[in-house]
């Protein structure tokens, strides 16, 4: 995650303690505030647990291909609230509730109560339409301390995104039944050709709304989300999303409105903000910087300071490696298989700046983004080495001289970006 908020408008936020290695006196004294790490290497992962593949709707670009149907295999009551008691003697920051749809699963409630009673940070990540005013009162009961609602567009936008009609009424209300009980709710939205020209609406919707986080998700080529040409941005259109981004996050700062936005799954989001900030405030840059080196990016991401465990009880880098397991709680703690570097993608993934090749090897921002998204370069290339396709900064912009791409040719560690990333926008993204 990169936090627009925090690094591009010095406002504070609960998770710049494991984010960035520091935490304001304010922050400290809320409930449940994060400890600052030793270091970014030394973080124990941020989880999620996808604890059912069943879902109400039928997104088109779900990572785990979910369908309003029952599957069978999936931990039970007793596994999972072991599986917690793990997880919290392992002492991980936070378990993210996930699925499918975390709120179809009937005991939701019994495992949150253990996790509750464990004293473990816990957030729900849900798509809202089932959130009444019951279920809003449970969740802040039972001790979320976030609830993230997917909007991916407003009104029908967001109905056909989600493959239901009436979608987004629902998680509308959900929304407004979370702030009803002052629980603490975000906004996470997936970018997409489908949703691109709803971005500053989005942006209005969270102010009028009052909604107090948001997350937007650069899109990843797994599950139902896996043609780039129908679904991803291309590299301009992603550079005039990250503008509205964040000029909008500005203008909430310098209103007065206490806003977390964040851009989550392209590290490369980090250098982009640093080189707006160069030339708007190049003291200020250079805390940026400072604070993006300490963090690493894509360096201590996904297999170091974020995990993923399955329906099943898989274990994975996160939840878009589904096609690349690690091991299964059933058979090993959770910590025993993270800990475990045998596996040869853990090993890549624990020590990312030995094996990265190609333009991210060479890139002078290595130290601030950490080659990004390792999972897009696998699935793209077939290499979890490989540049991240999704990079949007130019040659020039990363210090890659025509020199450097000869001798990266001549390696063997050349990887054209795939065409449909490089067309040239049809649309301003208004």
């Amino acid at each position: 995650m990169i936090g627009i908020s925090a690094l591009y408008c010095q406002a504070e936020n609960e998770g710049d303690a494991i984010r960035y290695g520091k935490q304001s006196h304010h922050m400290k004294s809320r409930p449940n505030a994060h400890a600052v790490p030793k270091s970014a290497s030394e973080r124990r992962p941020v989880t999620a647990w996808n604890v059912t593949r069943t879902c109400n709707l039928k997104c088109i670009h779900c990572y785990s291909d979910s369908e309003e149907k029952a599957y069978s295999g999936e931990l039970n009551t007793d596994e999972g609230k072991n599986l917690i008691t793990d997880l919290a003697e392992f002492k991980i920051p936070a378990l993210l509730f996930s699925g499918g749809e975390p709120l179809i699963r009937k005991d939701i409630w019994d495992l949150a109560l253990h996790g509750k009673k464990l004293g473990m940070r816990m957030t729900l990540s849900t798509n809202g339409t089932l959130i009444d005013e019951t279920v809003a009162k449970r969740i802040k009961e039972v001790g979320f301390t976030y609830v993230g609602i997917s909007l991916d567009g407003i009104g029908e936008v967001n109905d056909n995104f989600r493959g239901k009609k009436g979608a987004y009424k629902k998680a509308i209300l959900g929304f407004q039944n979370c702030v009803k009980v002052k629980q603490r709710v975000g906004l996470r939205m997936t970018l997409t050709r489908h949703n691109f020209e709803n971005l500053h609406s989005i942006f209005d919707f969270i102010e009028a709304e009052n909604i107090q986080r948001a997350c937007f998700y650069h899109l990843v080529y797994a599950g139902r989300g896996n043609d780039i040409s129908d679904e991803d941005l291309t590299h301009d259109e992603t550079r005039m999303a990250m503008d509205i981004i964040l000029e909008r996050t500005a203008d909430f700062h310098k209103r007065g409105l206490q806003k977390d936005i964040l851009t989550v799954d392209n590290h490369v989001d980090g250098p982009y903000m640093y080189l707006k900030l160069l030339d708007l405030d190049p003291d200020r840059a250079q805390q940026v910087k400072e604070h993006l080196e300490w963090n690493g990016g894509g360096r201590y991401s996904s297999g170091v300071s974020f995990g993923d465990i399955d329906f099943f009880g898989n274990v994975h880098a996160d939840q878009f490696w589904m096609h690349h397991t690690f091991g299964n709680v059933r058979e090993r703690r959770f910590g025993d298989i993270w800990l475990d570097e045998s596996d040869p993608v853990m090993n890549i993934l624990k020590h990312r700046l030995d094996n990265l090749k190609g333009k991210c090897s060479k890139c002078k921002f290595l130290m601030m983004c950490g080659g990004a998204l390792r999972v897009r370069a696998d699935l793209v290339y077939g290499d979890p080495s490989a540049p991240d396709p999704a990079c949007y900064l130019t040659d020039k912009e990363c210090g890659i001289t025509p020199e450097v791409k000869g001798e990266l040719l001549a390696n063997g560690e050349s990887f054209p970006v795939p065409e449909k990333l490089l067309k040239k926008p049809t649309t301003a993204g208004k």
